[in-house]
């Protein structure tokens, strides 16, 4: 019998990971002839600059708005093939990232993915390109306004101002345009998000967090989520306590016409008051209080950033759920349809890539959207044809019913990719995967320093030796760092399985 955890320190992701080595020491493409000669030094793996990791180079790709064409996809698709091991994973950021990357072929494997049109307008911004929608941004029927063009402008504003090159490729915008489908549980530096008031649509904003969601919203995604397949949505992870723990909660409201003034402002802001360490909006806010930041961003626009006092007990009203990510969801072009799904631990091979990138022209609008829940959405499906790319998907091994136990595990790269990791959390994930109580989510580290998931889960198995894990149980409304309480130490996948069933069960009967 498992025993329970004797008291333990409070663990969570750290804030920078060294990188092995940096591998990428290309001439630049001649697409960025006119840029800096070299990559600035980071842990992160960019599309320039390839960082080393046990089954070799990672190539990070940033996908603007998440969107992919279908020939991009298959670049990269062709790309993973020659010059890596096949595998392509989906990122908690909406972005791709070829694994595997051999030695000696680093430069042509970025001059390939910059051939198609991947790439950053200079070397200096390809770091900075971190933008966060909804992957159903423009065609979710709830949604207050369309992020997308306000998405371009902001990219476009990162990668023209040399400044901004600055900022840790960490550093993070969420554009939230009161979508459904919508990840909100991410924390980010900068959040913007629609509201609709008495004279028009205008932003919320606020630094450090993420959009608190009101207890109604909370409410109906639960019973929405109860209804559809028995799992907890994200929203069950917002409370206003925990977007105030990291950040500010909201701050003032403006037009949306002034969003990209207010977004360069601040960002500004940050860089000329962030020492050389500070790195993250949260970090700056435990040296100067949001009022002197605004105050601070003041002298960039000509609009007022006073706080006023109305946003200061806001609350996103649209219940956000993450399970109109799979299957097929009407859009608000009427008899068009958004086709989701997920592959297993958010992987897919090059073939699997290829044949995504042929259903989405054959049936939709030949693009692909990443989603920050490391799946697939097909957009703008027109009604007859809903039922063939549901039928692709799954012959494709994509899982497309929230009910499907894999869609409610998070793995890391785990010991084959990662020399940190201390268990093969990919494999187990697949094992635990056969016995996941319905409705339960849990998390798979291979080391505290929790990669795969930018949230906090309500379980999360924490490997302390290969096959064996301690269990932490997170409350939905606990705000702290850290992934919970440890309930049981040095389980094997089989004993967690058992003990989230009898967890799950105390719960419900609770």
């Amino acid at each position: 019998m498992p025993q329970p955890c004797p008291p333990h320190r409070m663990l969570g992701p750290s804030r920078d990971a060294k990188p092995v080595s940096v591998l990428n020491q290309a001439t630049p493409s001649p697409v960025l002839s006119d840029a800096a000669p070299t990559p600035r030094p980071s842990a992160c793996p960019g599309l320039l600059r390839i960082v080393a990791a046990r089954d070799g180079g990672i190539c990070r790709i940033k996908l603007p708005g998440g969107e992919l064409s279908a020939a991009q996809a298959r670049a990269i698709a062709e790309a993973s093939a020659r010059h890596a091991a096949g595998v392509i994973e989906l990122t908690n950021r909406a972005n791709v990232q070829v694994r595997g990357v051999k030695r000696g072929e680093e430069a042509v494997l970025i001059a390939a993915l910059v051939g198609a049109g991947l790439g950053p307008t200079s070397i200096a911004a390809d770091d900075v390109r971190n933008v966060m929608i909804s992957p159903a941004a423009g065609r979710d029927p709830s949604a207050l306004l369309d992020t997308r063009p306000l998405c371009a402008a902001l990219l476009a504003m990162l990668q023209s101002e040399a400044r901004f090159a600055a900022l840790s490729p960490k550093f993070a915008l969420l554009l939230d345009g009161g979508e459904r489908l919508a990840r909100v549980d991410h924390p980010h530096d900068v959040w913007l998000a629609a509201s609709r008031e008495t004279d028009g649509v205008r932003f919320v904003f606020g630094l450090a967090g993420c959009p608190p969601a009101s207890a109604s919203a909370s409410a109906a995604a639960n019973a929405s989520a109860a209804a559809f397949s028995g799992s907890p949505t994200q929203s069950d992870h917002i409370t206003t306590e925990q977007s105030h723990a990291n950040g500010t909660g909201p701050l003032a409201a403006i037009l949306p016409s002034q969003a990209s003034a207010l977004v360069r402002a601040l960002l500004l802001t940050f860089l000329d008051l962030a020492a050389a360490d500070t790195t993250r909006m949260r970090h700056l806010l435990t040296l100067h209080s949001a009022h002197a930041l605004l105050h601070h961003a003041q002298q960039y626009v000509d609009f007022p950033l006073t706080r006023n006092v109305s946003p200061a007990d806001w609350h996103r009203s649209t219940p956000a759920d993450a399970g109109l990510r799979l299957g097929a969801h009407a859009q608000r072009q009427p008899g068009t349809w958004h086709v989701g799904g997920q592959p297993a631990s958010g992987r897919l091979d090059a073939d699997t890539l290829h044949a995504l990138a042929a259903l989405s022209q054959q049936h939709g609008d030949g693009t692909l959207r990443v989603t920050p829940w490391q799946s697939v959405l097909l957009p703008d499906i027109a009604t007859h044809a809903v039922p063939p790319v549901l039928s692709g998907l799954n012959a494709l091994d994509l899982a497309c019913d929230p009910a499907q136990a894999i869609t409610r595990l998070i793995a890391c790269a785990g010991s084959s990719g990662c020399a940190k990791s201390l268990a093969d959390t990919k494999t187990d994930a697949l094992r635990l995967a056969r016995r996941l109580p319905a409705g339960v989510e849990a998390h798979l580290s291979g080391c505290p320093r929790s990669c795969a998931a930018a949230h906090c889960a309500p379980y999360t198995l924490l490997a302390a030796a290969p096959g064996l894990y301690d269990l932490y149980r997170r409350d939905r409304h606990d705000g702290r760092p850290g992934f919970g309480e440890c309930v049981a130490r040095q389980l094997t996948i089989d004993q967690a399985a058992d003990m989230l069933d009898r967890l799950a069960r105390s719960n419900t009967n609770a």
